[in-house]
């Protein structure tokens, strides 16, 4: 199973990117997927995840009305919508896949990406 995130760049605060994750090897529409991130110093936390069932999703507080998570299982693909961004966002940000009882279980995701960087400037 590979995961290829993509789309990270340098933005100024205020401003918009799209992250993508294409998958490869794994069947999925049968997995739930989701955005982590990990800022320089800190620990990796939850950004945004999507249910393999109904598409339903959960976002952290932190991102909540300003990221949106969207799936596009024909070309195997999950996405992030970030606008008004902050220079807090400034992360390198991963994708993963698994079968989850919790999006935000970090643990409870079997499959991560390499990671892109976000750095937004103030």
């Amino acid at each position: 199973v590979q995961l290829q995130a993509s789309g990270g760049g340098l933005v100024q605060a205020g401003g918009s990117l799209r992250l993508s994750c294409a998958a490869s090897g794994v069947t999925f529409s049968t997995y739930d997927m989701a955005w982590f991130r990990q800022a320089p110093g800190k620990e990796r936390e939850f950004v945004a995840g999507i249910r393999r069932s109904d598409e339903g999703t959960y976002y952290a507080n932190s991102v909540k009305g300003r990221f949106t998570i969207s799936r596009d299982n024909a070309k195997i693909t999950v996405y992030v919508r970030m606008n008004s961004l902050k220079p807090e966002d400034t992360a390198v940000y991963y994708c993963a896949a698994g079968r989850v009882a919790r999006l935000a279980g970090q643990n409870e995701y079997g499959y991560w990406g390499k990671g892109t960087l976000v750095t937004v400037s103030s």
